[in-house]
């Protein structure tokens, strides 16, 4: 019974890292995938490197897009498209 007391703040430690570092990392990820598969022609994106632009053309074969910017079209990898930051550009609705 002793060596539990000895274990027991090690595995406080553990489930706490757990629900306040590992947990959230695990759904932001699995909410970014399904952002990056839910993107369509017309949306509005930043990348993760600041470019605004619009998805004019996907490419599921090499898992690519091309944005139209002021300067003209680009194609980036679809894992360079934030989606913090497209979803604050284009918001959802509210509900009233």
């Amino acid at each position: 019974m002793e060596q539990l007391g000895q274990f027991f703040p090690l595995l406080l430690i553990f489930v706490v890292a757990y629900f306040f570092m590992i947990r959230p990392q695990m759904k932001r990820q699995k909410d970014e995938k399904k952002f990056l598969a839910d993107i369509k022609k017309g949306d509005k994106v930043i990348t993760k490197s600041g470019l605004h632009g619009k998805i004019v053309d996907l490419n599921d074969k090499d898992n690519s897009c091309v944005i139209e910017t002021m300067a003209g079209k680009l194609k980036f990898d679809r894992s360079a498209i934030s989606m913090e930051g497209s979803k604050k550009l284009s918001p959802t609705p509210t509900k009233k």
